[in-house]
């Protein structure tokens, strides 16, 4: 006791602070390394086309090695964390001592240099056979017990906070540094990390209420926000309301570790998982291809699950700072496996709507959004349970959109496709909506309602195309989905297409494509012969 106290109250914490601090760069120095190599190497190669056997392996190597530089990254947030939480308790535990120490001295109790509190006498130690001396003397020192509890709480503190943290700092495995399963863990680290800090997965919002959520992070300090990101990504990843940028970085390690626990089994992988590490490959293939391109051709990996036939969704351009912002809702058979082809499409709305905007597509963010379990060509596609099941979810994303985007309000529209517009109409209806400027739905089957009105989108601005020849509008609307939405009695509006077919809406150089962009840019579509 008299050497921790002594070393608690005179504790300079000058190089405590320079730890957390080098720390701190450390893991902004691997994190922005990590990212690099997508910018700089892998996204570069892949949009260079290499291809063949050196290609497979080399991108193997880079995977392995950024999953390294994620471990490392992590390991590194975590040792922040602990010493900045052992630095703010220690510190604590010093205002604690100091304080206990100058109120028992002002009280008139000698403390020893060894911190123990003395009594004081009330009276001339004479005079200890007077009947009165023993009274004055506990009235006087009344207060004794309290301060050495107090000092002795305060020492506590401080060697719990310190044995705890070298538990924690011993527990961080460097030998895990340069092994493709060191992510796994980490992440248990970061669990044990995360209870000393005083960081409880349970103060994460449950999701339901995306302006509370995006309230939550704002008010996290800037090494809390990181730290969650570190420690829960897969929580994070997925809550609507939190700035597409977070959510990137977090799906992007999330979907780091589940390629390389595929990669780890890839002997032993069932059809189940062998299908979506396939899918999930193409997919952060993608995701690096745009890393190195322009900011507003950036990829955001927005959410990602392998439930079922999988979902995903993909931001083309920061929806964040986007003064146009698309959400496309894909339709019948779309799942992971063919997702390449919705970002695809994003990305030629993208720039239909930059050609008519004024900063040329800078300012517009397209989103492919199948965060839903899409219909197979069956049964299913006749009921309106799949587009319920996935309402909520939509209305959550695009409320998000809302909760999470910087200043001025974006302009928003939802596009959806097919079956996609089933989806998008239910989530409409329901709830409050999906906060939409305006709706544009292709090739429908029925928008779950009976009339324009049922919609919270104003029946001026949802807009309706349709190719003659597109058999699914023809054949499948005013059946089982809802009213006929290109009916003039459904209280829509027409918007002119010159496509064939059901897919056809995203050919380049189309009136159909061009429509689109311009009701994502804000205006009006042209009409048939319009210059």
């Amino acid at each position: 006791m008299p050497e921790n106290f002594t070393r608690l109250l005179r504790q300079d914490f000058a190089d405590l602070d320079t730890a957390v601090s080098s720390w701190k760069k450390l893991a902004e120095a691997l994190g922005k390394t990590r990212t690099g190599s997508g910018k700089r190497v892998t996204g570069p190669l892949h949009r260079a086309g290499w291809a063949g056997l050196s290609a497979k392996h080399g991108f193997e190597a880079i995977e392995a090695t950024e999953t390294k530089l994620g471990t490392a990254q992590l390991d590194a947030q975590l040792i922040t964390t602990v010493l900045d939480t052992l630095n703010n308790k220690m510190q604590a535990a010093q205002r604690k001592l100091r304080n206990a120490v100058a109120d028992a001295e002002q009280a008139g109790h000698p403390v020893r240099s060894d911190g123990w509190v003395e009594p004081k006498p009330a009276a001339d130690p004479a005079h200890h056979n007077d009947g009165d001396y023993e009274a004055l003397q506990r009235q006087a020192n009344a207060g004794l017990a309290g301060f050495r509890s107090r000092i002795e709480e305060a020492l506590t503190e401080a060697t719990t906070a310190s044995y705890e943290a070298a538990e924690l700092l011993h527990e961080i495995d460097p030998f895990d540094l340069d092994k493709r399963y060191g992510g796994a863990s980490a992440t248990e680290d970061a669990a044990r990390v995360a209870e000393f800090a005083g960081i409880d997965a349970k103060d994460i919002p449950d999701g339901k209420d995306p302006m509370q959520t995006a309230k939550w992070w704002a008010a996290l300090d800037e090494e809390k926000q990181h730290f969650y990101l570190a420690a829960f990504p897969d929580r994070l990843g997925a809550l609507d309301g939190l700035p597409a940028i977070s959510r990137d970085q977090a799906n992007r390690a999330v979907l780091d570790m589940r390629l390389n626990d595929y990669a780890l089994r890839e002997g032993d992988l069932g059809y189940h998982d062998r299908y979506h590490y396939r899918s999930l490959s193409a997919l952060k293939d993608r995701l690096d291809t745009s890393d190195g391109g322009p900011a507003h051709k950036k990829l955001y990996l927005l959410g990602f699950s392998t439930e079922k036939d999988g979902r995903a969704i993909v931001a083309v351009g920061n929806p964040d700072t986007a003064r146009h912002t698309a959400v496309q809702v894909p339709g019948t058979a779309n799942e992971l496996e063919n997702f390449d082809g919705q970002i695809d499409r994003v990305e030629k709305l993208q720039r239909s709507a930059g050609d008519r905007t004024m900063e040329n597509g800078t300012d517009v963010s397209a989103i492919a959004w199948l965060g839903y379990n899409a219909p197979e060509i069956n049964a299913s596609v006749t009921s309106k349970d799949r587009a319920t099941d996935g309402a909520e979810a939509l209305r959550g994303f695009t409320h998000g959109l809302r909760a999470a985007h910087e200043g001025e309000r974006t302009h928003l529209t939802v596009l959806a496709h097919s079956y996609g517009s089933t989806t998008a109409g239910a989530a409409d209806a329901g709830g409050k909506g999906l906060d939409a400027d305006a709706m544009v739905v292709l090739g429908s089957p029925g928008l779950a309602v009976e009339r324009a009105d049922q919609l919270h989108v104003s029946p001026e601005h949802l807009w309706v195309g349709a190719a003659p020849d597109d058999l699914v509008s023809n054949l499948a609307s005013d059946l089982t989905l809802g009213a006929d939405p290109k009916e003039p009695g459904f209280g829509a509006q027409r918007m002119y297409v010159d496509t064939k077919k059901h897919s056809g809406y995203w050919d380049d150089n189309s009136k159909s494509l061009e429509n689109q962009g311009r009701i994502i840019a804000g205006k009006e579509p042209k009409d048939e012969g319009a210059g």
